[in-house]
C-alpha cells in the first residue's frame, strides 16, 4: 500500500480545521488531497485527538507482536501433537 505524505497527527490537524469550520474545499486545495482522500481520512480519524492516534498506533504494535506469539505456539504445539502421533 502507498505510503501518505501526511502523518496522521497532520491528518488530525486537517479534520479539526474542517470541524472549526474552514471549508473544506479551500482545505482540499491549500494541502492537494482529493475529496475522496478527505471522507477517507474522516472516516477513519475523524474524532480522535493526536493523543489517541498515538496509543491506537501503540495498540496495533502490541497487537501484532501478541498474534506472533500466538501463531508461533500454535505451530510449535501442532508439531508436538504430531510428534506425539507418530510415536504411538
Amino acid at each position: 500500500m502507498r505510503q501518505s505524505k501526511f502523518t496522521e497527527t497532520q491528518i488530525v490537524s486537517i479534520l479539526t480545521d474542517a470541524d472549526a469550520g474552514r471549508p473544506v474545499n479551500e482545505l482540499w486545495r491549500k494541502h492537494g488531497i482529493s475529496s475522496a482522500t478527505y471522507y477517507k481520512w474522516n472516516a477513519q480519524y475523524g474524532g480522535l485527538e493526536a493523543s489517541d492516534i498515538k496509543r491506537l498506533k501503540e495498540l496495533e504494535l502490541e497487537n501484532s507482536k501478541l498474534t506472533r506469539l500466538y501463531v508461533d505456539r500454535a505451530l510449535e504445539n501442532a508439531a508436538l501433537k504430531d510428534l506425539i502421533e507418530k510415536k504411538r
